[in-house]
């Protein structure tokens, strides 16, 4: 496995693999990885002949009150998980190699981008689909692999790629839970002992609402408030949203309909730790 911070060396030993017949398989990530992440990297290897994982805290996508500067960093351990999950090249840029001085483009993807984790967070998803457009433009990947966890995200991303034509297929990789439930995420090195052992309530919310639709529950507000109950019981600092919303288009839904696929997404403060989490439901 090799280590590369410059896009051209990426360019360079991905045609190589290429003309040694192999095809390419790519993880992006922020780092400090995880048994997700790894679980990516997985799936990539078994797929494809040549893995390429990138790490790059994306400082557009972070707002000046997030949480940029502690964001969890750890090459060291990250190559050694990368490397043991089948990666064969680990592209690590700086600031300056993805957004060298003057750089002033930006994809924005219309609609899906401002509901959501995007009324919250409004620049986020702008970050988030220009550095995935860059690094996809960069790799050339045969396949290109996201985590369920972040739903909106890939969604986005999707339908960003059908939008502007992007060679390559997207997979997107179910999440990867703790024993307990929680899904595996790099903030939750944030929680307290108590905030840890409060967390999984989210999962077991998200299992709540989908005995409620299986037993005939059809109001969207009876699953939500009967989530929001059972969480509130597990000292949250606060809900930013829980929702029911289509789970292609992420629009509100006012009654479930029989036969529809629904994403089931919401967001929860742990002191100073923000979590998402989702579930997919079909009706």
């Amino acid at each position: 496995m090799i280590t590369l911070a410059h896009i051209q060396e990426v360019r360079s030993r991905i045609a190589a693999a290429r003309s040694e017949g192999k095809s390419i398989g790519f993880v992006p990530t922020m780092g400090y990885l995880h048994d997700g992440h790894c679980s990516l990297l997985r799936k990539a290897k078994q797929e494809h002949g040549f893995v390429v994982l990138s790490i790059f805290v994306n400082p557009t996508q972070f707002a000046p009150t997030e949480d940029l500067d502690r964001y969890p960093r750890d090459l060291e351990r990250d190559s050694r998980n990368a490397e043991a999950a089948g990666c064969d090249l680990i592209f690590v840029p700086s600031v300056a190699e993805m957004y060298p001085q003057g750089y002033s483009s930006y994809v924005t993807v219309e609609g899906l981008s401002s509901v959501l984790e995007g009324e919250f967070r409004p620049e986020h998803f702008r970050g988030v689909t220009t550095v995935v457009m860059k690094l996809m433009n960069i790799v050339q990947a045969d396949t290109t692999y996201f985590g369920q966890k972040d739903a909106q995200q890939s969604i986005i991303i999707k339908k960003m790629a059908a939008d502007l034509n992007l060679p390559g297929r997207i997979d997107i990789v179910p999440t990867v839970r703790e024993a307990d439930g929680l899904a595996m995420s790099s903030r939750n090195v944030y929680l307290t002992p108590e905030q840890r052992s409060n967390a999984p309530v989210l999962h077991r919310s998200l299992q709540l609402a989908q005995q409620l639709t299986r037993s005939g529950e059809r109001d969207p507000q009876v699953i939500i408030e009967a989530m929001r109950s059972l969480i509130q019981q597990h000292a949250p600092t606060q809900i930013d949203y829980i929702r029911i919303v289509g789970a292609s288009d992420l629009q509100e839904r006012t009654v479930l309909v029989t036969g529809e696929t629904v994403l089931i997404p919401l967001a929860v403060r742990f002191g100073t730790t923000r979590l998402i989490d989702n579930i997919v439901i079909t009706i």
